[in-house]
This record gives C-alpha cells, structure tokens and sequence, in this order.
C-alpha cells in the first residue's frame, strides 16, 4: 500500500473466526471461499485507508484498532470474526529525502 507521502507498506492483518450464539461444537471453520471472500474484504478496507493519508496520521489510526474494528463489522456479513488485528507494518521503500520539505513539516527550531 503506498501513503499520500510516498511511503509503501505491507500491512500484516489477522483474524479469527467467532463461535455462533447456539454453537456447541469448539472449532468453527470458515470454508474457503468465504476465507477468499475475508481476505478480499481485508485487503480493500487496508487500501483504501492507507492510501488516502500519509504515515503519520495512519500510524494514529492503528493505535485505537480503528481499521481492525472497520474490518470485523465489514467481514461480519460473510462470517463473525473476532480479534482482528494489525498485527505488522513493514516499511518496503521510503520517499526520497527533501531537506526543503522536512524543513517545510517540522518548522526553523
């Protein structure tokens, strides 16, 4: 995913699937399809937060769990899922460095 400010990341999400109300049995697997269908979901609420704001304030939304909230009530329709996080961000390429526009963020101190 690449941010507003040029930096491109892998985000790194994990789910798990919830038990139903009436539910005995311990396990509950989604089939694949609806795990394809999980997944796709994941990967379009990432990008479309990711993309549309720079590592700063994208690094404010992962501390509440706003995006991880986002994604089990946007999965939930297909099957319940349950502690879903951000589990990692690696930073693949950095911007070029501009002494200008640095100076520009943070101001003469």
């Amino acid at each position: 995913v690449k941010t507003t400010d040029g930096y491109v990341l892998r985000i790194f999400v994990i789910g798990f699937t919830k038990k139903q109300r009436p539910q005995i049995r311990k396990t509950s697997y989604a089939q694949s399809a609806q795990i394809r269908e999980i997944r796709a979901k994941m990967v379009e609420i990432i990008e479309r937060e990711a993309s549309s704001c720079d590592l700063r304030e994208l690094v404010i939304k992962f501390i509440p769990d706003a995006i991880s909230k986002d994604i089990e009530k946007a999965c939930a329709g297909i099957y319940p899922m349950d502690n879903v996080f951000i589990r990692k961000v690696k930073v693949l390429k950095k911007p070029k460095f501009d002494v200008a526009r640095l100076l520009d963020l943070h101001g003469d101190t």
